[in-house]
């Protein structure tokens, strides 16, 4: 009797597994890589998406722009996440490989420069933040800004910045370094915008770059001016929607031409007012005016 009530159990659990694989194998899988500046928002839009739609599944990870670009050319994701444009040559690569990149603008972000609660600094130029980050610029330590900063005892700057296939990364070089500046050597490139803000809140001497939805209440952006003299403009949901901050930018996902199916009807949902409430949640400016 009581092997029977064993195989009982066994039988039973073994058809429960099997309803489970069943439902799983009925879900459709959208692939989703890229940007590490939407990879929170973008994991939350997937969670969320599951009360929309329960036979889609959104798998999402990050790895940076160029990395979700280049699957997405090889056709290993359905939606590639960016925080810069593509470049002529991943466009020319895609063509080459018969794929046809569709642009979607999603949101927008403000590109915040971080410092130390300790440092004195509160507002930067563009050309002074060129002359930190750029190659033979002429701001090596914080007393050339004459700044003297609390716990930064050697006085030499360091420069937090981001790995090459970041799309912050070519964005902020595009927008502060010029199209051909490039980056001062010995920076100290960060894997994600998380462990910017991480190495910036535990180093005085620091100052790195990432996107607003990033911050902490334990560390301070500067407020950036476009020119020297004139008024200064802090990073903020706001002023990355009317693109008043002077490192302000849309963020993209790319597809392989126009999308259909479920694909489209994702990206729909993405832009409709919850997908876009959901993105303002997290600190970006959404694509309209949305009633949350």
């Amino acid at each position: 009797m009581k092997g029977k009530y064993f195989f009982a159990i066994a039988v039973t659990t073994l058809v429960w597994m099997a309803g489970l694989t069943t439902h799983a194998a009925d879900r459709q899988v959208i692939q989703n890589k890229g940007s590490d500046t939407l990879v929170n928002v973008a994991q939350a839009w997937a969670e969320a998406y599951v009360t929309v739609d329960d036979k889609v599944a959104v798998a999402v990870s990050g790895g940076g722009s160029g990395t979700g670009i280049a699957a997405m050319i090889n056709g290993t994701v359905d939606i590639a996440n960016s925080s810069r444009k593509m470049k002529k040559k991943e466009i020319n690569s895609a063509e080459e490989k018969g794929v046809t990149p569709m642009e979607h603008i999603v949101g927008y972000d403000a590109l915040a420069v971080f410092l130390h609660q300790d440092n004195p600094a509160d507002t930067l130029s563009i050309s002074q933040l060129k002359e930190i980050f750029g190659r033979g610029g002429d701001y090596e330590n914080w007393s050339d800004l004459g700044l003297e900063v609390p716990g930064c005892q050697q006085d030499t700057i360091v420069v937090v910045s981001r790995q090459n296939n970041s799309g912050t990364y070519a964005y902020f070089k595009k927008a502060v370094l010029g199209k051909k500046g490039k980056y001062r050597q010995g920076t100290l490139d960060m894997h994600g915008s998380k462990d910017v803000v991480d190495l910036v809140e535990k180093t005085p001497c620091a100052i790195g770059y990432s996107g607003l939805a990033y911050a902490t209440d334990h560390i301070k952006m500067a407020c950036i001016m476009l020119e020297e003299g004139e008024s200064c403009t802090r990073p903020s949901v706001q002023t990355a929607s009317d693109r008043s901050y002077p490192i302000a930018r849309p963020l993209f996902m790319y597809t392989n031409g126009e999308p259909e199916g479920i694909i489209k009807t994702y990206l729909d949902w993405v832009l409709s007012d919850e997908g876009q409430c959901i993105l303002g949640e997290k600190g970006y400016a959404p694509m309209k005016e949305v009633s949350c």
